[in-house]
């Protein structure tokens, strides 16, 4: 089956074809550095991520742009609660951001370009929307974007401007998702800005968040490009207006793809700071969880329905990413990496399939788990060939090219433990089964688990 994606502008699934063959150009919006990113910011960073990967797997070359929004009415509010520099916040938070994003195994953008940094495209941009009279300048120095001005405006989220004037606008980066209104290209200057603010032809201020992406993404991929992600949070009023300004200044189709992931649920809930269950990545991990875990809960479920993350399935998914780790060191123990053999299994192409299918990553695992149930068994019974262990071996590293759930840590076997294996495995052939069952224990409580197999003893590391 050839790639097909659900697109969020036709309401249906396309196959995908790039507009370079071979090479595909992928704008993500990236963090608000204001805070802390969330578990639920996350799930959609996390499904970038593999909608990354899987891209690279099937042969494209991705450029990636993830942008970090550093001015905005958030983190100028921030930096002037706290009374400092708007860097000092914004530098802060994104630093965090990225230490985060290598901590989960989220594969580094090729660019990060920072709002600050594309303040010209953004004054290029406005001023040919006004040139174009798809712009207002107001006397205060603020320049609208006349939603009027478009045929197409409200086709991504099926919104209708009918009944819009001109005097309806909107001065806020957020706005009522069921209130079309103009919105601010740029706000001018406003004493409590205090040093915030750039020259502009129509006067000093700062951009609107939505001229941003536009600025950022056709600086870096072009005016016209393949795909661009968020989440169903941002189609209104963010994506909207993006589509909107970036054909009405270039004259060009936007962009070809738009994907978005939907709402994380905590506990069947929503998230919330008074509820206590909008978790950071630091909050996750000092509880315990793993980078594997955190991405096998977040991907288990499809992209494009709203799935339950909760403390209480850490166990779950640690037994899952146990497990998978289990097989890599059975087959790792079967020589299976040194095995220099192409071959991959049947079900390696219908796990193909499944992630073909606007990366239907329920299915997917399916495939894989049944798949690896099907060999452990044949490991266990020592009824596998070489054959076998070598595509298990391939589609196994296939496999995590992608998911990116096998642990990155490699634990080698302390002196200790292995003395203690020693002395297990004189007492077993002397059938001492109350010495080795207490060896057994005492292993365990140092961390490690040990498994009776016909090729002898097996000791892997208990995950927390």
């Amino acid at each position: 089956m050839s790639l097909k994606f659900y697109n969020s502008f036709s309401r249906k699934k396309e196959f995908f074809k790039p507009i370079i063959d071979g090479k595909v150009g992928l704008y993500t919006c990236g963090p608000t550095v204001y805070d802390f990113a969330h578990i639920g910011n996350f799930r959609t960073f996390i499904f970038e991520d593999l909608l990354k990967r899987w891209l690279i797997h099937t042969g494209y070359d991705v450029t990636h742009i993830m942008n970090i929004t550093d001015v905005d009415d958030k983190t100028i509010k921030m930096a002037k609660d706290q009374n400092v520099d708007l860097n000092i916040i914004t530098q802060g938070y994104t630093e965090q951001f990225m230490n985060d994003l290598m901590w989960l195994k989220i594969l580094p953008a090729d660019k990060y370009p920072r709002a600050t940094k594309s303040i010209d495209k953004m004054i290029e941009i406005i001023k040919k929307l006004i040139d174009k009279g798809h712009a207002y300048i107001e006397s205060d120095g603020s320049v609208y974007f006349n939603i009027s001005t478009f045929s197409d405006y409200g086709k991504l989220t099926r919104i209708s401007i009918k009944g819009q004037t001109k005097s309806d606008r909107i001065y806020d980066d957020d706005y009522d998702k069921n209130s079309p209104q103009d919105f601010a290209l740029w706000k001018g200057w406003k004493k409590e800005d205090g040093k915030i603010g750039w020259d502009a032809p129509w006067g000093k201020g700062r951009p609107g968040w939505h001229i941003e992406c536009s600025a950022m993404s056709s600086e870096n991929l072009g005016n016209h490009f393949d795909i661009h992600c968020g989440g169903v949070d941002n189609m209104f009023p963010h994506h909207e207006n993006e589509i909107a300004q970036s054909i009405c200044s270039s004259g060009e189709k936007f962009v070809n793809y738009w994907l978005h992931s939907e709402f994380l649920l905590v506990d069947g809930g929503k998230m919330s700071k008074s509820l206590g269950n909008c978790f950071t990545v630091s909050d996750l991990e000092k509880k315990g969880f793993t980078a594997e875990s955190i991405r096998y809960q977040l991907l288990a479920g499809h992209y494009r329905t709203k799935i339950s993350f909760s403390l209480e399935k850490k166990q779950e998914s640690d037994k899952v990413i146990s497990r998978i780790n289990e097989f890599q060191s059975l087959l790792i123990d079967l020589g299976a990496q040194d095995i220099q053999r192409k071959e991959l299994p049947n079900s390696y192409y219908d796990f193909v399939e499944a992630m073909n299918d606007d990366l239907n990553t329920p299915k997917a695992l399916g495939i894989f788990h049944s798949w690896m149930r099907q060999v452990f068994k044949k490991i266990k019974t020592d009824s596998i060939g070489e054959r076998e262990i070598g595509e298990a071996w391939n589609f196994l590293t296939n496999f995590d090219m992608v998911f990116g759930f096998l642990s990155a840590k490699t634990f080698k076997i302390p002196l200790e433990i292995k003395k203690l294996m020693e002395i297990r495995d004189a007492a077993r052939a002397e059938n001492n089964w109350t010495l080795a069952d207490d060896l057994r224990d005492q292993i365990q409580e140092k961390g490690w688990a040990v498994e009776d197999t016909t090729k002898g003893q097996k000791v892997k590391k208990l995950l927390n």
